[in-house]
């Protein structure tokens, strides 16, 4: 099972495209005049060809009225620019650990993105979180301007730290080793801020770099990290979501995620407790989102603010990624009933919402005879179990001990 992922801009004339022998399906980018406007993916056979009427009526039917609200908001845009205020500062964190290859990936798409950089002022930094060898310093140095910072407790949210105490910058984008960004990346954050400049966070859309393995194709047909196309302004309480914050993954994905370095610094930074790596692999983005908004600033999520994400390339690593997110979930809401129990009743809630969800997936893809479906559940709730049985307490006392042995 492989897609083919094909990038069309739809102010220009639309043509045939082809899929390989390898590949059974087409997943489209769309962009109006250069900005995103919609990703679809589209089942096929091995070897079809899309025709010309084909694309241009999955294009109508997907991404049509997109294209509209674009024209609408220029005009809107002309008719009452944007006051002008000065624009901050920013740092661009890479929190890395032995992915040269990878790393060098993501440095080359920021080269262009960062010399058109709308913010008064960018800097790159690269944190190498305790890797074996020299390769992650000497991919830095083949770039002029990166600075190069080595944390060497492992475990992100040591090297997130880090990056929050020594970064410049009056906001701090962070970005995985496993993503490139979009060439609208900077300019998506930008109008993000411009619109909301008290907000206290900041997600943006993550879409899938390469779809070239059923692994791969499995993660983004199930959603993936997709979050939209639509902005959208997160608040301390939804209207909509009486469970809000609390599933504060809906917010975005910590592969692509900026926040205001001064709150950061007033919330004591991320939980150097999760995000630990292979025994706690989550659960700091999830903190951190929930944290921002429970001090009362906003979260503002912005398509145009996009990424390309690696996703996994087996099914077992897949399956592997699922348990970690029920782990993570779990760490984190273990964490959050103590800390904060004013949302007591609503972690309570989100609990019981979670564990009959997945269960009555799992009896749905059971009657259906979806192994792997079931497999992917099955994986995720053995997760949130063993993160409901101590996982977060035993990530603090490890946590310590990489505190002592480092002082």
């Amino acid at each position: 099972m492989a897609y083919r992922i094909v990038e069309i801009e739809l102010s220009q004339p639309l043509s045939a495209i082809a899929l390989t022998q390898e590949q059974d399906g087409l997943a489209v980018l769309a962009r109006w005049k250069g900005r995103l406007a919609g990703f679809r993916m589209v089942s096929a056979t091995a070897g079809y060809v899309f025709s010309a009427d084909e694309m241009r009526a999955l294009c109508a039917k997907r991404f049509g009225v997109r294209p509209i609200a674009f024209e609408i908001e220029s005009a809107l845009a002309q008719r009452w620019p944007a006051t002008l205020i000065q624009s901050p500062s920013l740092s661009i964190v890479i929190c890395t650990k032995d992915r040269a290859k990878r790393l060098t990936r993501l440095l080359v798409s920021l080269q262009d993105v960062v010399k058109a950089s709308p913010f008064s002022a960018t800097e790159l930094l690269v944190v190498d979180n305790a890797s074996a060898g020299s390769a992650t310093r000497e991919a830095v140095a083949a770039f002029a301007g990166v600075r190069y910072l080595f944390e060497p407790r492992a475990g992100l949210d040591f090297a997130r730290n880090a990056a929050v105490r020594h970064a410049t910058g009056d906001l701090l984008a962070f970005l995985d080793d496993d993503v490139v960004v979009d060439r609208g990346w900077l300019q998506g954050l930008f109008a993000a801020w411009q619109g909301r400049p008290d907000a206290g966070g900041f997600s943006g859309l993550v879409l899938p770099y390469r779809l070239d393995t059923e692994a791969q194709v499995q993660f983004e047909l199930r959603g993936g990290f997709g979050r939209g196309f639509e902005p959208k302004t997160f608040h301390a309480a939804s209207a909509e979501n009486p469970l809000h914050p609390v599933g504060a993954g809906v917010i975005g994905a910590g592969c692509n995620m900026a926040f205001d370095r001064s709150l950061l610094l007033a919330l004591g930074g991320f939980d150097e407790a999760l995000d630990t790596g292979a025994p706690l692999p989550g659960g700091g983005d999830l903190d951190i989102f929930y944290r921002v908004l429970r001090s009362g600033r906003a979260i503002v999520y912005e398509p145009r603010y996009a990424v390309y994400h690696e996703h996994r390339e087996t099914l077992p690593q897949l399956k592997r990624q699922y348990w970690s997110w029920g782990l993570g979930f779990m760490a984190f809401l273990t964490k959050s009933r103590r800390s904060d129990p004013a949302l007591r009743a609503k972690q309570s809630a989100i609990l019981r919402w979670w564990i009959l969800d997945k269960l009555a997936c799992m009896t749905v893809a059971g009657c259906r005879l979806r192994w792997r479906e079931l497999g992917f559940l099955t994986a995720e709730l053995w997760g949130g179990i063993v993160g409901m049985a101590g996982e977060y307490d035993r990530s603090l006392k490890r946590v310590q001990k990489i505190r002592e042995q480092a002082s």
